[in-house]
């Protein structure tokens, strides 16, 4: 879903559905957890059905994780530790990487992961959303189509009739270290435009947060003030450990990547977010804000959030051509015998 107000900003750009089904979607298997801790909440808002606005310098996402992608700020590969296994992470890559059930002895073992794609990322204000082929509230139970866990609040704040935001039972505490891409961590970026400037937070794990830093820094330079503006280099010492006094629930203005990324308004104050159930309509956002630095981070985010990456055709040809070899080599030693 667009941001309120935003779309026009970008008359010219396309408006992707985010949301098909997808076998990575809502997962079922055990629901072990994966440690005590904290709550987990956030946003309110319509089902997921998002918007891929791909913008800003460099339009829109590739299949194939485009060629050029490392070159970017925030297109690295990093590799995370999964489900047991190690898995390559890419900005601006397209994604959909395999479907498969999360193995035995490790943390919700039996769950759905992967199959996630870019087009797909697109959440709401509601937490919850992001996920491909589901509209619900809450994450309890679900799989993990982007291989990332959902993020959780903390349970320092009572959310009251709003039990949904808080599954810290279920996926641990803020600062859990067995969560996909590290414990979670949050970066700010403030306006140049606007008096008090317009500051917005990304909250995710930390290799997802310190990717898109590079990627907004680079992408959205003209709205930032100078003190907002990272490098790769310089971004692990301007991230913030998560405070849920800084980092509000009812703040958060988009979902994306089945509720593992969210980007806040500070002073916004969506009262959907504790409402009893899903159809109370998300407050507006506040006016006097720089929309033209909202959109552009939103957008920034939605091309360049990191994903698992599927297996490349050059890789699936590599394979077939060793498989070929062998069967030759086999034939001829057979005969030879």
């Amino acid at each position: 879903m667009y941001v309120p107000f935003i779309t026009e900003l970008h008359e010219t750009l396309v408006r992707r559905k985010g949301g098909g089904a997808s076998s990575g979607g809502k997962g079922g298997g055990s629901s072990s957890s994966a440690g005590k801790g904290s709550s987990s909440s956030s946003g309110k808002g319509s089902s997921s059905s998002g918007s891929s606005r791909s913008g800003s310098s460099s339009s829109g996402s590739s299949r194939s994780g485009s060629s050029s992608s490392s070159s970017r700020p925030g297109g690295s590969t990093k590799s995370v530790p999964i489900a047991g296994s190690s898995q390559k992470v890419t900005g601006y890559t397209f994604g959909g990487g395999k479907v498969s059930n999360i193995p035995s002895g490790q943390p919700f073992a039996g769950r759905s992961q992967g199959g996630g794609n870019r087009n797909q990322i697109w959440g709401s204000r509601t937490y919850g959303s992001g996920y491909p082929g589901y509209s619900g509230r809450g994450v309890s139970n679900l799989g993990f189509p982007f291989y990332f866990w959902p993020l959780v609040w903390g349970t320092t704040i009572g959310y009251g009739a709003s039990g949904y935001l808080d599954e810290s039972h279920e996926y641990g505490n803020p600062d859990n270290t067995t969560r996909p891409g590290g414990p979670q961590i949050t970066a700010a970026w403030q306006s140049n435009s606007t008096t008090p400037p317009t500051t917005l937070r990304v909250i995710s794990d930390n290799t997802t947060v310190l990717s898109l830093m590079a990627a907004v820094s680079s992408n959205c330079s003209a709205y930032l003030l100078p003190s907002s503006i990272t490098t790769d280099a310089n971004a692990s010492t301007v991230a913030l450990q998560f405070n849920i006094s800084n980092n509000k629930p009812e703040e958060t203005v988009q979902y994306y990547r089945a509720s593992s990324v969210a980007l806040t308004l500070d002073g916004y104050n969506n009262s959907a977010v504790f409402a009893a159930d899903n159809t109370t309509a998300d407050t507006p956002l506040p006016d006097g804000i720089d929309a033209k630095m909202l959109d552009c981070v939103n957008q920034t985010i939605g091309m360049a959030v990191p994903l698992v990456g599927a297996a490349s055709k050059r890789h699936d040809l590599d394979n077939w051509a060793l498989l070929t070899l062998f069967v030759f080599f086999f034939i001829l030693f057979a005969r030879g015998r």
